[in-house]
């Protein structure tokens, strides 16, 4: 059966069916037991599971993340939380030289299931230090699976099964998803993290985009569609290990391509998404690919900036019309902008 969850409920169910189903799954991190409880995702678990498996923790990520280490070579599987994913780049010593190598060093002998969830994305101005979203620093090192789920059905059934998994897994999740609401189905299923996801189909142009991305990229499907442009939007959700194929065959249906993500342009995962598609599908490439990212500059905090910082959907919608070589007029314009792009627009309600 299935019923409408919200993103942050699906997060916190996945745990909570994670936590009963093996007694070796305990969760830890900064705010993780507080009021907050990570945008309510682990809101009930010490209720329900005890002071000694939902654990806070100081600001010494790197240090809690070599104790994380410990603790699943001890047979525990940890589900780590950074309220911010610019946290846990003080932990990337541990991560990168590590946890990552484990298997390798091991030769596959000993396991290494670390779960952890970031949190990316933007919001009321939180300048540089507070909203990057570093995929592609953690898709390039060996070792890593790096997962960007965009559905509530996907952030449960991706959840379960980074948990599961015997490797470590970096769990991104943006913040303008957590009020997002879908159909998730009752009891513990999983969704593989080998897999992108296509989530509108479509025969003029392919819309590959990560996470919250994949919103715009719908949202600009739409627009297209008004006139007359048959878009195919492709979730790719599981950027380490990667799903080319469905990327292939995506552009081979098309002959066109537009890369929407929500890291920065230079060197991330846009361009990987065009290397790919170079590599396995030039041949059938109608038009250069276009990529939709943030500039490479540091995050604004003041909304002005803001407003020239974000993409969304009608930038999205323009690259594609450049892709098709169209000169139509898209229904909705990129002068309008009803608030700053760093403020969450009426779908999203919060909590900061």
């Amino acid at each position: 059966m299935t019923r409408q969850l919200k993103y942050f409920e699906a997060i916190r169910e996945a745990t909570v069916e994670c936590m009963a189903a093996d007694q070796n799954v305990y969760v830890i991190g900064l705010g993780v037991p507080g009021p907050g409880a990570i945008f309510d995702t682990t809101s009930g678990l010490t209720e329900q599971f005890g002071e000694e498996r939902v654990l806070d923790m100081p600001a010494s990520e790197n240090a809690m993340t070599n104790i994380a280490l410990g603790a699943f070579t001890a047979g525990m599987r940890p589900i780590m939380v950074h309220q911010r994913m610019d946290f846990a780049t003080v932990s990337m010593d541990a991560l990168v030289n590590e946890v990552a190598k484990w298997h390798f060093m091991y030769a596959g002998k000993l396991k290494a299931p670390l779960t952890v969830r970031m949190i990316i994305g933007r919001g009321w101005g939180q300048g540089p230090q507070h909203s990057q979203s570093l995929q592609a620093w953690f898709a390039h090192v060996p070792g890593l699976k790096v997962v960007m789920p965009t559905t509530p059905h996907d952030v449960k059934g991706m959840l379960i099964s980074s948990v599961e998994d015997d490797a470590p897994v970096i769990f991104l999740e943006h913040r303008w998803l957590y009020n997002v609401s879908g159909e998730v189905p009752e009891g513990p299923y999983r969704v593989p993290l080998d897999k992108a996801r296509v989530a509108r189909k479509g025969k003029d142009i392919t819309l590959a985009a990560t996470s919250y991305m994949t919103l715009e990229s719908l949202r600009a499907a739409e627009m297209l569609d008004e006139i007359g442009i048959d878009s195919e939007v492709i979730d790719l959700r599981c950027l380490q290990p990667f799903d080319t194929q469905t990327l292939l065959d995506s552009v081979q249906k098309t002959g066109r391509l537009v890369v929407s993500d929500t890291g920065n342009t230079s060197f991330g995962i846009s361009a990987e998404v065009v290397c790919r598609v170079a590599e396995g599908a030039f041949g059938h490439m109608k038009a250069p690919p276009h990529r939709v990212a943030l500039p490479d500059t540091p995050t604004p905090t003041t909304p002005a900036l803001a407003n020239l910082y974000y993409p969304r959907a009608e930038d999205i919608a323009a690259a594609a019309l450049k892709a098709l070589g169209s000169d139509a007029v898209l229904p909705v314009g990129k002068n309008d902008i009803k608030h700053p792009l760093d403020i969450p627009d009426p779908s999203f309600t919060g909590p900061y």
